[in-house]
């Protein structure tokens, strides 16, 4: 039968050898039980047969160096789940509450960013936690999310895929950085002020490196955009829904230009962003009593916000109250939805935009 000790989640005592036997050590100046003429200090000298060996002098500098290099640490959570339950009080089943931060741990978004169908739905994500939930994460999702932000940066320098979207986020991330250290004050912010100077300047670096960024020109053997028909590309500029695209693409080419120019165009954009409402409500007409639709679709954005559009985003569950990942694959074959749930109808089971899913965990 094992020994049970006072305190059963001790570790264990630490003996070392002396002239009279083996002999106890309490750490930190604490005297010895049997002798209490011995020193400390022979435990850091020259003999190498003790088994206690406690660094007793450089407690200090371990500490500094552990401080300055905390923003380089990766979380010491690690999950693999695609699903959480969103709990606001306690129940018989479950304790406590979800918080977003424990969100952010669970959901695998390091696994998602990979996916170019979840890729402006996680970037989205982070945006929004950068502008105005920052304070509001614990100290492994914040660090979390330093990883996955890290993540993202490589995925652009490496497929040069959307970086004017993970530039945005590098912005507000820094603007809201340096308004919570010199408007609001340190106490809102988790961890210390080595750890978030550190951050600021490795956002700043990515930065830096965006902007310095030149995507290379890919030579293909087929034809050019410019020299492609009108009406193919005029049914290319009908299927984008972002209107800084619009205009990129508009400066290609002359004719490029005039497409994009066209009242169809807007006219599209104007009726995909906004509803029939918002669109008879305000009419903006020109001199020939005809629709403007670019400058009616600049008024409407400015009152109205847009839709937004993802390929893949998540989903949550009515019935168990479970925020998941759906893997549509699995869905198809074996008819799994992705979460541990009883109820197989799909109605239960809606999809969930990037300000929802914040929402959700505003108790």
């Amino acid at each position: 039968m094992p020994f049970l000790g006072k305190d059963w989640r001790s570790t264990g005592w630490v003996w070392t050898r002396t002239e009279h036997g083996w002999r106890r050590v309490i750490c930190y100046g604490h005297e010895l039980d049997d002798n209490k003429d011995l020193d400390i200090k022979q435990f850091c000298c020259a003999n190498k047969e003790n088994v206690f060996v406690d660094s007793l002098c450089q407690l200090t500098t371990t500490k500094r160096k552990k401080d300055f290099n905390n923003h380089k640490t990766r979380s010491q959570f690690v999950f693999t789940d695609k699903w959480v339950c969103v709990q606001k009080g306690s129940t018989k089943e479950r304790h406590g509450y979800c918080t977003l931060g424990e969100a952010l741990n669970r959901l695998d978004f390091s696994c998602a960013i990979e996916d170019l169908s979840r890729f402006n739905y996680v970037a989205k994500i982070l945006m929004l936690i950068a502008r105005c939930e920052l304070t509001s994460l614990s100290g492994a999702a914040q660090k979390n999310y330093f990883n996955i932000l890290e993540k993202i940066v490589h995925k652009v320098f490496e497929d040069h895929y959307n970086p004017r979207s993970v530039r945005e986020i590098l912005q507000e991330l820094v603007t809201a950085m340096q308004n919570l250290t010199v408007q609001v004050g340190r106490c809102a912010l988790v961890g210390n002020t080595t750890t978030w100077m550190c951050r600021q300047q490795t956002v700043l670096k990515w930065l830096q490196q965006l902007s310095n960024l030149q995507i290379p020109k890919e030579v293909h053997a087929g034809m050019p955009l410019s020299q492609l028909p009108l009406h193919t590309q005029a049914k290319i500029l009908s299927k984008l829904s972002d209107v800084r695209d619009v205009v990129n693409l508009g400066r290609v080419s002359p004719s490029l230009h005039m497409l994009s120019e066209s009242p169809g165009v807007w006219k599209r954009l104007c009726h995909f962003h906004f509803s029939g409402r918002e669109v008879c409500g305000n009419l903006v007409l020109t001199q020939s009593d005809k629709v403007d639709w670019k400058r009616m679709y600049l008024t409407l954005r400015r009152h109205y916000p847009i839709r937004e559009q993802y390929s893949d985003t998540l989903y949550f569950c009515n019935h168990c109250r479970v925020v998941f990942w759906q893997d549509h694959d699995l869905a198809v074959l074996f008819k799994d939805s992705g979460h541990p749930c009883t109820i197989t109808s799909g109605d239960r089971m809606v999809p969930i935009s990037p300000q929802s899913f914040i929402d959700l965990f505003k108790f």
